[in-house]
């Protein structure tokens, strides 16, 4: 039975919506009104904003469920069912989500580095081009999770979802690391074949008149990279923290936290994104737990694998390996590929 059915919740996800596109509205039309080059100062402030909102809310939402269920007759008659134990995890949940979520996100972090690269973007236009991003990735996000809510009341959906999860990390581990050419994108060479580009940067703008046609320019395909690559990255976030919990509203809200701190993020760890070498390590263990978790462990521990235990495994696979990449750095290579002396 969930805590928090749709159908009875449905203002809370129009309330939450609403706030995010206020804050998104802020964040543009007031703090970012002016293209500019976001310091590493501005964006470690942002990061500690969308962190602090993110904890305020699940701290609320912890208080709410608390005062909230004991007086549900519904679920005060399920066995074993204790309110305070309830809210307690419930908001590990929530966390739990938002961490995996906020690691997996580093893996974007990297696309972004070598997309705006490629493109050539300027530092300045940068934030307007992941903004919309964002935006684009709240709707697909949505998207996936009313799919999975509604696909996980099929018991049989759960072990496909781990099966894909445990795939996705041993291939993680063990494959190499594959090249990104946005030129080769299938997507943007359909989108070429029905709309002209141009070869150069036009401002701001994602779309100019050229000889009376409209033309995407190269900030546009930038944004066009981001949002496909931000959907494959979906498939494994999604799935990831619902081996966490059955909630959708959980799954909603912890999700969309980490996505809106994405951007600020990016431009704290742009520079030094390269260095945590052995993250897609811990992120790999961290998929196969889950899918574990999915497929055996929750079964095994009688239908519910303890959460301060996964939130404590995957906290403590992450930290070790962003320790480990600092603490034995990867040697640099020359251009030939040989290490540097």
């Amino acid at each position: 039975m969930s805590l928090f059915p749709f159908a009875e919740y449905w203002w809370f996800y129009l309330a939450f919506t609403g706030f995010v596109l206020l804050m998104l509205a802020l964040d543009l039309g007031v703090f970012h009104r002016k293209e500019h080059e976001v310091s590493f100062k501005e964006a470690s402030a942002w990061s500690v904003v969308w962190v602090t909102l993110a904890l305020v809310f699940n701290y609320l939402l912890y208080r709410y469920t608390l005062w909230k269920f004991p007086q549900d007759e519904r679920l005060m008659s399920i066995p074993g069912f204790v309110p305070d134990i309830a809210a307690w995890n419930v908001s590990l949940e929530f966390l739990t989500g938002y961490i995996i979520e906020k690691s997996l996100s580093v893996d974007n972090i990297f696309v972004f580095v070598i997309v705006f690269a490629f493109f050539a973007i300027p530092a300045k236009y940068q934030h307007r081009v992941l903004f919309y991003g964002i935006i684009g990735a709240l709707v697909f996000r949505a998207i996936f999770i009313g799919a999975g809510s509604w696909l996980m009341q099929f018991h049989w959906i759960i072990y496909i979802f781990g099966g894909f999860l445990i795939l996705t990390g041993v291939k993680m581990m063990f494959g190499p690391e594959k090249e990104i050419d946005p030129e080769k994108n299938l997507v943007i060479k359909l989108f070429k074949r029905v709309m002209p580009v141009t070869s150069k940067l036009h401002g701001k703008h994602f779309f100019v008149r050229e000889h009376g046609r409209l033309a995407a320019t190269p900030l546009f395909i930038a944004l066009l990279f981001l949002e496909m690559t931000d959907i494959i990255f979906a498939v494994d976030s999604v799935p990831a923290i619902f081996a966490i919990t059955a909630e959708p509203m959980i799954v909603f809200t912890s999700n969309i936290f980490a996505i809106l701190g994405l951007r600020a993020m990016y431009f704290m760890l742009a520079g030094a994104v390269s260095k945590f070498y052995l993250l897609k390590y811990g992120l790999s263990i961290v998929l196969i737990f889950v899918g574990l978790k999915m497929v055996w462990l929750n079964d095994a521990f009688g239908g519910k694998f303890p959460i301060t235990w996964s939130l404590g495994f995957i906290l403590s696979t992450i930290a070790i390996s962003v320790i480990a990449s600092l603490m034995f750095p990867r040697k640099e290579e020359a251009p030939d590929g040989d290490p540097l002396p």
